[in-house]
C-alpha cells in the first residue's frame, strides 16, 4: 500500500496485482482516516464506491441531497463543482466501469443515474450488504480485489449488452480522446442520427456530444495535473483557443484550469490507476 499526499490530504493507496476478468474494469483500494471535504471532478466511467470501514464515506450535493455508504453514480458526476465527499475512518474499494459495460454490471441503465448518486443497496439488494461484510472480513487487499472482481465478472456475464453500434460509437469517442465529429457517427455505423443518439443516451447514460466534451475535458484536466501549461494543453487537446479549455473546466467543476491542477481526486489517479497516471500523453482506461 502506497501513500498519497497532496496539501492537507493523506490517504493509504492499493491497487490489484493480477488484471481483472472484465476488460473496462479498473479499482483502487484506499483508507482514509480524515477526508476533508473531496471536490469530485466528473470523469468518464461510471463510478462504484463499495465501502466496507468504521466511517462510511457522506457524498453530498446540490439542493441539500445527502448519500451515506456505497453508491454508484453514473458519467458526470460532480459536474459544476457542486458534489463533495467527506469521511472519517473511510476504507472502501472504487470501480470506475466504462459505460459500454455498467449497464449488465449495475443492472439497469447508467440513464437511471441521470448523473447523480444512488445507494447501491437499490441497485444490488441484499448483494450489496454482502459484498461489504466478505470486503470487511477480508485479510488482504488482494482479496478484496479478488471478491469485487469475481462479483463483477458474475454480474456482467448475466447482464444484456449494449448495442454493438453503441459500443463502437464510444470506442471511437474514447480512442480519440473526445475531438470526433458526433454528426459522423451515426454514418459510420449506419444508423440515423435520431437512433444513435437516442441508444446512445438510453444504454450509455450521456448523450454523445456530451460524451464527447467529458472524455475531451478528463484528458485535458489531467495534463495539467501533470504540470502541462494550459495554452500547449488547449492547443493539443482539440480546444479552440486557452479560452474555450477555461470555460469547459469551469462547466465541468466550477473552477478555473490553476485549481483544478491541484485537486487530488484527480492528482491521486497516478497511484491509484497507474496505467492511466497523469502522464502528458495519458491513454484512454473507458474501454
Amino acid at each position: 500500500m502506497e501513500t498519497f499526499a497532496r496539501g492537507a490530504a493523506l490517504w493509504e493507496v492499493e491497487c490489484p496485482r493480477l488484471p481483472g476478468r472484465v476488460a473496462g474494469v479498473t479499482m483502487a483500494g484506499f483508507r482514509i482516516r480524515d477526508l476533508e471535504a473531496l471536490r469530485i471532478v466528473p470523469h468518464p466511467a461510471v463510478t462504484l464506491l463499495v465501502e466496507f470501514g468504521a466511517g462510511p464515506p457522506v457524498v453530498e450535493g446540490g439542493a441539500g441531497r445527502r448519500h451515506r455508504g456505497s453508491l454508484a453514480a453514473g458519467p458526470g458526476l460532480g459536474s459544476g463543482g457542486a458534489v463533495r465527499a467527506r469521511g472519517e475512518n473511510v476504507e472502501c474499494v472504487q470501480v470506475r466501469l466504462s459505460p459500454v459495460i455498467a449497464r449488465a454490471i449495475l443492472g439497469a441503465s447508467p440513464a437511471e443515474l441521470d448523473g447523480a448518486v444512488v445507494p447501491l443497496d437499490e441497485l444490488w439488494g441484499r448483494e450489496a450488504a454482502r459484498i461489504r461484510e466478505r470486503l470487511a472480513e477480508a485479510p488482504s487487499w488482494q482479496d478484496r480485489f479478488a471478491l469485487t472482481d469475481a462479483l463483477l465478472a458474475r454480474r456482467y456475464e448475466a447482464g444484456p449488452p449494449v448495442d454493438p453500434e453503441v459500443a463502437w460509437a464510444w470506442h471511437r469517442i474514447t480512442a480519440g480522446r473526445g475531438p470526433v465529429r458526433v454528426d459522423g457517427l451515426a454514418d459510420e455505423v449506419g444508423w440515423s442520427r435520431k437512433r444513435l443518439w437516442s441508444r446512445f443516451r438510453s444504454q450509455l447514460g450521456v448523450p454523445p456530444k456530451r460524451a464527447v466534451k467529458l472524455v475531451r475535458f478528463d484528458h485535458a484536466a489531467h495534463r495539467l495535473v501533470a504540470g502541462e501549461r494550459a495554452a500547449r494543453v488547449a492547443a493539443e487537446s482539440g480546444y479552440a483557443d486557452q479560452s474555450h479549455l477555461h470555460r469547459d473546466v469551469m462547466e465541468f467543476t466550477g473552477a478555473t484550469p490553476a485549481t483544478v491542477a491541484g485537486e487530488p481526486f484527480l492528482a491521486v489517479d497516478g497511484l491509484a490507476w497507474p496505467a492511466r497516471g497523469t502522464a502528458a500523453t495519458p491513454q484512454p482506461h473507458y474501454f
